[in-house]
């Protein structure tokens, strides 16, 4: 078994949190809504010590407001990465040597269906 770090990359909106247009997210006073077991698995990966990044589409102008929602909603992370555009993303990594097993995975979800049934 592996005892390096867990590192999780995840999108806000339409994973963690419903999806709402630019629109409305950029609103100073706009509050997230928590998917089913947003909260539950993000203090799951958190006790077990994983680097839990989020990621979204949202502007790097909208820094401030998305932590501010993202706090009070109780979503604990490590870091943020924002202005990741709405296209396909690929996760790029190296083997180890001597190792077959793959470092890079990637796990599509449903939009607004939550992060509940995922298992890492």
């Amino acid at each position: 078994m592996d005892s390096r770090p867990v590192t999780v990359f995840c999108d806000i909106d339409g994973t963690l949190v419903k999806h709402y247009s630019p629109i409305i997210t950029c609103k100073p006073d706009f509050k997230m809504e928590l998917l089913e077991g947003t909260i539950e698995t993000i203090l799951e990966w958190d006790k077990k010590g994983y680097n839990i990044i989020l990621t979204t589409g949202r502007r790097e102008s909208m820094r401030k407001i998305t932590e501010k929602q993202l706090s009070e909603s109780g979503i604990i992370y490590d870091q943020l990465i924002m202005g990741i555009k709405g296209g396909k993303r690929y996760l790029v990594n190296d083997r180890k040597p001597n190792s077959n097993e793959n470092y890079a995975l990637a796990i599509n979800l449903e939009r607004n269906k939550g992060i509940k049934n995922i298992k890492i």
